[in-house]
């Protein structure tokens, strides 16, 4: 029995059909599985945290190769799947529940007092409709993760892989490539998954940087002035910058452009990190001074 014709045989044993409400495609091409698993070069000193297993198509696979598999599940319809299919196996535990609501540090802590655990990835098919968020969650909680391997749209991993300052670019870009080095590493197409999507899909992995890209003390200022400036993208930064209130006028935003040699006329997704530290430390001296 292949993955597809398996696949069908569990939705119809447990009369199941995928909630759009919550994003559900289930994945049916057992090669991109296998890539998958492979990608995240998984061993028994790994955790494996695995958001929205749905059916469980890629937990089997991954409880192969972990130490321990941690996979968390929202929809309650697929709790007794997941339950009963890998109940013997003694490295998976399922916990029911949000993944924007769980406090993954201490899941991760926890099980790394196991001296059998060394490190823990994440590997998720995530639902699209939620994928920012989660990714953020992700990152910005600065879990102690060596690698988050997950599906997204085409479009949208495109927008999370790109270096900021290119095409492509938006205000998470540049939160992705603070935290970690992120790269496409398979393509998906639409075929893969049963109900088929509208889009094709890519699995993209983020490598946890030890360091952040650039060096601030105004790490969460340069955040906010990078997510205000992108609500006014189509205007350029000067303009973006007092409209939402970031500095009084043109002027002081032109004052600052100019000592860092930057162009008037520039647009907020054509700077680089680099750019917004030190646009954000000026601002950050100027508000000091008045």
């Amino acid at each position: 029995m292949d993955l597809f014709e398996e696949t069908k045989f569990i939705m119809k044993k447990y009369g199941i059909k995928a909630n759009k409400n919550l994003g559900q495609n289930f994945l049916v091409d057992e090669n991109i599985v296998n890539q998958i698993v492979e990608k995240s070069q998984i061993d028994n000193e790994d955790l494996v945290i695995e958001i929205g297993p749905g059916l469980g198509t890629l937990t089997q696979k991954l409880l192969e190769k972990a130490g321990k598999v941690i996979s968390i599940e929202l929809d309650t319809n697929m709790i007794k799947i997941l339950q009963e299919r890998f109940k013997l196996y003694p490295n998976f535990e399922l916990i029911h529940s949000d993944i924007l609501k769980l406090n993954l540090k201490e899941i991760i802590d926890k099980e790394k007092d196991n001296k059998k655990i060394k490190k823990a990835k994440i590997v998720a098919n995530l639902p699209y409709y939620i994928t920012t968020p989660i990714i953020m969650k992700l990152l910005e909680e600065k879990l102690d993760l060596e690698t988050i391997t997950v599906m997204v749209q085409k479009e949208v991993a495109d927008r999370l892989t790109v270096i900021p300052g290119n095409k492509n670019t938006g205000a998470i870009t540049y939160s992705v490539y603070y935290y970690s080095e992120a790269e496409s590493i398979i393509d998906v197409n639409k075929d893969s998954f049963i109900p088929k999507p509208e889009v094709d899909s890519k699995v993209i992995q983020f490598k946890i940087r030890k360091l952040p890209a650039v060096e601030t003390n105004n790490e969460k200022e340069m955040f906010k002035i990078i997510k205000n400036t992108f609500t006014q993208k189509r205007k350029t930064l000067i303009n973006a910058l007092v409209n939402t209130n970031i500095v009084e006028n043109k002027q002081i935003g032109l004052n600052i452009l100019n000592k860092l040699n930057i162009k008037d006329n520039i647009r907020a997704e054509e700077l680089t990190l680099e750019d917004f530290a030190k646009i954000t430390e000026l601002i950050i001296e100027n508000k000091n001074v008045q």
